[in-house]
């Protein structure tokens, strides 16, 4: 009788300690499972801290998007030279169309209307029937020589009386005041093969930058008779 006292109070005691260490056991679980939930709030603060970081700075590039658009703050420089840019453009457009065309032919030329132009063409015929009556032949040159051509004669200070300038070659260049150094250049450059007395004759278009007078202007045509290679008035 006692033995079987002493073996129910053991089972007791074994009970008593196995619902203890449920107990234990229930509450570490317990005590883990507020940790991870503890953690998993820490997490979520912090992606939501994140995420506002994340706002926060787009929030700013669409600032400064807007304000190099048109609104106000920082505008980087390439925006600024651009913005510049086009100011300067549209001023010089606005003072190009202030300009208005200058229907005046340059200073000492002149127009040739359809009235003028009869004149001229019949005074022009008029100088060919002659020149051919007495056995001229008519010839004609670029209207635009090499500068030396001029200097190598008359010097450098003949230059103040040419139209002159370089080409885009760089080559010095002017429109002929006269016919005879042409004539010259293109009698040498046949080198004799040319059968003389040559006569010949010429109505060209000539540049002087001069002084205008009455009658006398800048531009103007010029009716050469020439003959070369023989003396006196045999040739004739």
């Amino acid at each position: 009788m006692k033995n079987c006292i002493g073996v129910k109070e053991a089972m007791i005691a074994l009970f008593t300690t196995t619902i203890s260490t449920s107990r234990c056991i229930t509450r570490t679980s317990a005590f883990r499972s507020t940790s991870l939930i503890s953690s998993s709030s820490t997490s979520r603060t912090n992606l939501s801290i994140q995420k506002n970081s994340i706002t926060a700075t787009q929030q700013q590039q669409t600032h400064l998007f807007s304000s190099a658009s048109g609104g106000g703050g920082r505008v980087s420089n390439a925006v600024t030279d651009k913005e510049i840019l086009s100011k300067s453009s549209n001023d010089k457009s606005k003072k190009q169309k202030k300009v208005q065309l200058d229907t005046n032919p340059p200073k000492g030329t002149r127009d040739f209307f359809p009235e003028d132009m009869r004149v001229r063409n019949w005074l022009f015929d008029t100088w060919r029937d002659v020149a051919k009556t007495y056995g001229f032949s008519e010839y004609d040159a670029p209207v635009l020589e090499s500068e030396s051509l001029y200097t190598r004669k008359a010097g450098e200070e003949v230059t103040q009386q040419l139209y002159n300038f370089k080409d885009k070659g760089d080559r010095n260049v002017a429109l002929r005041p006269e016919m005879t150094p042409s004539l010259a250049r293109m009698v040498m450059s046949k080198k004799n093969g040319l059968p003389l007395p040559l006569k010949w004759f010429s109505i060209p278009q000539c540049w002087r930058y001069e002084r205008m007078t009455r009658g006398r202007r800048r531009e103007h045509y010029q009716w050469n008779m020439d003959i070369w290679g023989i003396q006196g008035i045999q040739a004739e």
